[in-house]
C-alpha cells in the first residue's frame, strides 16, 4: 500500500512562528515532483514559496488563501513516493499510523517534471483520497495543451480587493496584458476622481471599517513601536557640499565597467566611518545590560517594494568595495521592486542607511531600525548658494542626518561620526587615507 507523507510548513528562519497562505500552487489530485513548491505564503519578512520534499499525488492541502498556518502545522499530504520522473498510480486512502513526519526544513531545487498532470482522482480539500469503485472502467489520463497565461501577481489581486477593483474590467500594461499594481492604483485614482454626483446615493456612502495588521505591515509596527518605546534616540544633521562627490561619480561613470550610484558611494564612506567609530555597529542586549559590538558591518537601506518600504541588508559590506556594494545594492533593490526577497535578505542589519532624498525630502528624525543603534539619513541633493573661499556660488547640497542610540554613545561619538561622513562627502580624496 502507497505511503502517505504529510509536509507541514517548516521553520522560514529568524524565530517566524508562522505563515498566512497567498496562494496555493498545487490542486489535490495532483502529481507534484520533488522540492515543486506547493504553496506561496506571506511572512513577517517576505513573500516565499515553499517547496514539499516529496514527489507523489497530493491527496490534500490545509488552510485557505488568507489563512495563517503555524510553523509545524500541516501543509499537504502527498500520496505514493516516486523516484524522478515517475508517475504514480492513484493511491488508496492510507492508515493513519502509515503517515511519516518529515523534519523540518526544506531546499530550493528547480522542477524537473514538466508541466503538471493530473490523475484520474476526485478529492475535496483537507480529506484523503477515496479509492476508485470496482466496478468503474479506468478513465483514461487526458493530455492538456499547455496554455500560456499573464498570472496576476497575488499582491496586486489583494490590492483590488480591498479596493473594490474589478480585474476582469483592467486592461493590464505588463507583458502580454499582466494586471500590474500601477493599473490597479490607477482604477482606484479613478473612482476617487469620479463626481459625487454620478454615484447613486447607496453607493456614495463612506465604507468604514478596521484594515487587520498582517505580515509585514504588523512586523514593521511592531518593530517600530518597540524601538520607540525602549531606545532613547537622539539626532544630530548637518548640511553638506556633495558638488566634489558628485564629480566624483561622474567621473567614475565616464570609464568602462558598471555605473557607480550615489547610494554605493555613501555606503563606502559608511563602512569606513564606522571602522573609525565601532561604538555604533552595535546594539543593546534583549536585557539591556550589555552592548553588543558587531565585528562586521551587514548595512541595511531603505528600498520600495510591492508591499511597501523594506529594508535589504547588505551582508559583509566592510570588505567590499564600492563597485561590489553597487552590485549588490542593484541586486537588492531589484528583488525588493519583484517581491522577491528572501527573509534572511531583510534580516540581520546592524546599520542603517536611509536615502529619503528619492521621496524629494529635505530631512527627516527616523526612528531607529531595533535593534540597531545608528542610522543616516540622506536627502536629496539640490543646486543651492553656497559660501566657496569667501565667494557665494551655486554648489550641489544636501543634508545629512544621523539618529543614534544614546546608551551606546554620547553626542561627541555620534557628532564625530556624522563629520567625519560629512568631511568624505564634501572632500571624497579623504577616503585614501582609509583605504
Amino acid at each position: 500500500m502507497p505511503v502517505v507523507r504529510e509536509f507541514r510548513l517548516p521553520d522560514l528562519g529568524e524565530g517566524l512562528t508562522g505563515a498566512e497562505v497567498v496562494r496555493w500552487m498545487v490542486e489535490v489530485g495532483e502529481v507534484i515532483a520533488v522540492d515543486q513548491p506547493v504553496v506561496e505564503v506571506e511572512t513577517a519578512k517576505a513573500v516565499v514559496e515553499v517547496p514539499c520534499p516529496y514527489g507523489g499525488v497530493v491527496t490534500a492541502r490545509y488552510g485557505e488563501v488568507g489563512e495563517e498556518i503555524a510553523v509545524g502545522a500541516p501543509l499537504v499530504t502527498v500520496a505514493g513516493a516516486t523516484a524522478e520522473g515517475a508517475v504514480p498510480e492513484a493511491p488508496a486512502a492510507a492508515p493513519a499510523a502509515e503517515v511519516e513526519r518529515p523534519l523540518v526544513g526544506y531546499g530550493v531545487v528547480e522542477s524537473k517534471g514538466g508541466r503538471r498532470r493530473r490523475v484520474g482522482v476526485a478529492s475535496a480539500v483537507a480529506a484523503p483520497i477515496a479509492p476508485a469503485a470496482p466496478a468503474a472502467p479506468a478513465a483514461p489520463v487526458v493530455p492538456i495543451a499547455p496554455v500560456v497565461v499573464s498570472v496576476i501577481s497575488p499582491l496586486v489581486r489583494r490590492l483590488a480587493r480591498e479596493q473594490g477593483v474589478d480585474l476582469a474590467a483592467l486592461t493590464g500594461s505588463g507583458p502580454d496584458g499582466l494586471i500590474m499594481r500601477a493599473d490597479v492604483e490607477r482604477a482606484v485614482a479613478a473612482k476617487v476622481a469620479t463626481p459625487a454626483l454620478a454615484v447613486p446615493a447607496a453607493a456614495a456612502a463612506v465604507q468604514e471599517g478596521v484594515v487587520p495588521l498582517r505580515g509585514l505591515r504588523k512586523a514593521v509596527a511592531e518593530k517600530l513601536s518597540r524601538s520607540h518605546r525602549e531606545i532613547p534616540a537622539a539626532t544630530c544633521w548637518v548640511d553638506v557640499d556633495a558638488t566634489e562627490l558628485m564629480a566624483l561619480r561622474r567621473q567614475l561613470n565616464a570609464t568602462p565597467g558598471p555605473k557607480v550610484s550615489v547610494l554605493a558611494l555613501l555606503a563606502r564612506i559608511c563602512t569606513v566611518a564606522l571602522a573609525r567609530f565601532p561604538e555604533l555597529n552595535s546594539s543593546v542586549t534583549e536585557d539591556g545590560s550589555g552592548i553588543i559590538r558587531h565585528s562586521a558591518v551587514h548595512l541595511g537601506f531603505a528600498a520600495q517594494g510591492e508591499r511597501g518600504l523594506v529594508v535589504p541588508v547588505v551582508r559583509d559590506a566592510h570588505i567590499r568595495s564600492t563597485e561590489q556594494l553597487g552590485e549588490e545594492l542593484a541586486r537588492l533593490t531589484d528583488s525588493a521592486r519583484k517581491g522577491s526577497l528572501t527573509p534572511a535578505e531583510l534580516t540581520g542589519g546592524t546599520f542603517t542607511l536611509n536615502n529619503y532624498g528619492v521621496f524629494g525630502v529635505d530631512g527627516s528624525t527616523p526612528i531607529l531600525n531595533h535593534p540597531e543603534a545608528a542610522m543616516l539619513g540622506v536627502g536629496r541633493i539640490v543646486a543651492k548658494p553656497w559660501v566657496v573661499g569667501g565667494e557665494l556660488a551655486v554648489r550641489e547640497v544636501t543634508q545629512l542626518s544621523f539618529t543614534f542610540d544614546h546608551r551606546v554613545c554620547d553626542g561627541g561619538t555620534a557628532g564625530g561620526f556624522l563629520r567625519f561622513v560629512a568631511d568624505c562627502v564634501e572632500q571624497p580624496g579623504m577616503l585614501l587615507r582609509q583605504l
